[in-house]
């Protein structure tokens, strides 16, 4: 028992799970595995807030590959929910963000989770977004000795936080693991006084007044000013079949999922920088991997696209999209449509790798502020939007390049012309 949690085996499954008189969670969990590191504090944060509502099952995978293999668990973090003995609702795997999880839950209890007793914070600086724009704000904000509060609707970290490694940021020694980058930009946040609330999903914005109130799900925050730093998702791929088998074979984090593809054939959608890193990540493993990439060419960096190029396991398919999801329970293969000449074909596969670009999580400031076509928020230079008092940093922000420095850049700007504001300068 790892505290309300109960840690099970393939002995125990049946009692644990499938002969109980609750809803059920199974978390398929790995020791190496950088999102179930994320993901284990949210799974424990539920277990306890839903004692007696809900059991709570963890289940190390590699040490029962055979029950993984009995539900088709190809991956970690996978997720399961049971009721009376059967797997029900959909399955989440991956990245997995607090959002989906405690949506997942509701629908299996049948009601909204709801907080009796709300908080009413009040604070020069909210800061919406806790990945390396949000946290790189708070801390210009905080060490101004701007009372600043940062909520995120999962836990810091942002997609950086489940980055196997990163080689491009400056000043680390070369590679740096995501979680341990993130760590060092909260802890420094923290240090400077400013408040981290996480796990917050946001309910209602108001941002026309001169104090800016956002409501959540368990708070009400009053602010002087807000820095906008929700940060972006991956695209879901838009085939048919795509959700049927999301976590059975269709994956969206290579370094989460990729070790289980060993001597395999994979395929990987996509056409920029991160559809080649992950593609020639997945060359560790996987017997081959082709890319199906929609266009005639990549948009991606040149040396990218060399060491592609020049890999014997990596084959490209142009101008073709994946139209269709084959597969029995688990992916075996892929309808693929050319775009030049309409003819569609079918490709044998045991997994598919997505990577098709990135959707700015804006849906709650939609008709409040100014956004661009494609949903990213539309800033100045100084990341001022087009509302007094808030500014946008980060993915979320519409730009050309996105990238961790790039969003600390955004941060920093945004944190220092907060505190302009806030101050009357």
């Amino acid at each position: 028992m790892d505290g309300n949690v109960i840690v099970s085996d393939v002995s125990r499954f049946e009692e644990d799970v499938l002969k109980s008189s609750m809803p059920v969670s199974v978390y398929f969990y790995s020791d190496d595995c950088l999102p179930c590191i994320n993901f284990s504090p949210i799974y424990e944060r539920a277990a306890q807030s839903l004692k007696g509502e809900m059991k709570f099952v963890k289940v190390f995978r590699s040490h029962n590959r055979q029950l993984a293999e009995r539900y088709s668990v190809k991956s970690s973090p996978t997720v399961l929910f049971f009721k009376d003995g059967t797997e029900v609702c959909t399955r989440l795997s991956g990245y997995i963000t607090h959002p989906d999880f405690k949506s997942s839950i509701e629908k299996i209890l049948g009601r909204a989770c709801g907080v009796k007793n709300r908080t009413v914070a009040r604070c020069d600086v909210l800061i919406i977004g806790a990945g390396p724009a949000g946290l790189t704000s708070a801390i210009y904000t905080a060490r101004s000795r701007l009372y600043t509060i940062v909520i995120d609707s999962s836990l810091p970290g942002g997609q950086v936080a489940s980055t196997f490694h990163i080689a491009n940021y400056p000043g680390t020694n070369g590679v740096v693991r995501g979680i341990d980058l993130m760590e060092n930009m909260k802890k420094q946040a923290l240090d400077f006084g400013a408040q981290i609330d996480d796990m917050q999903r946001i309910i209602e914005v108001s941002m026309e007044s001169d104090e800016k109130h956002v409501k959540t799900d368990q708070a009400d925050y009053h602010a002087k000013s807000i820095i906008i730093a929700a940060g972006a998702q991956p695209r879901k791929l838009p085939a048919d079949g795509e959700a049927d088998y999301r976590g059975r074979g269709v994956h969206y984090c290579a370094t989460c999922d990729g070790a289980m593809y060993m001597d395999a054939d994979i395929l990987v959608v996509g056409g920029g920088t991160s559809a080649l890193e992950e593609a020639l990540f997945l060359t560790r493993y996987a017997k081959t991997v082709t890319i199906i990439n929609r266009s005639d060419s990549f948009k991606a960096a040149r040396s990218y696209i060399d060491e592609a190029m020049k890999n014997p396991q990596i084959s490209i398919i142009y101008n073709t999209i994946v139209k269709k999801i084959i597969g029995d329970g688990f992916v075996q293969g892929a309808e693929l449509e050319n775009q030049k000449t309409g003819e569609v074909t079918e490709i044998k596969t045991e997994g598919i790798f997505v990577y098709i670009g990135n959707e700015p999580n804006s849906a709650a400031f939609r008709g409040l502020i100014n956004l661009s076509s494609d949903g990213y928020i539309i800033t100045d230079c100084n990341m001022a939007t087009n509302i007094k008092g808030v500014f946008a940093a980060g993915d979320i922000r519409d730009k050309e390049v996105r990238q961790i420095t790039t969003a600390v850049g955004d941060g920093t700007i945004a944190g220092i012309m907060a505190e302009k504001y806030v101050n009357g300068r």
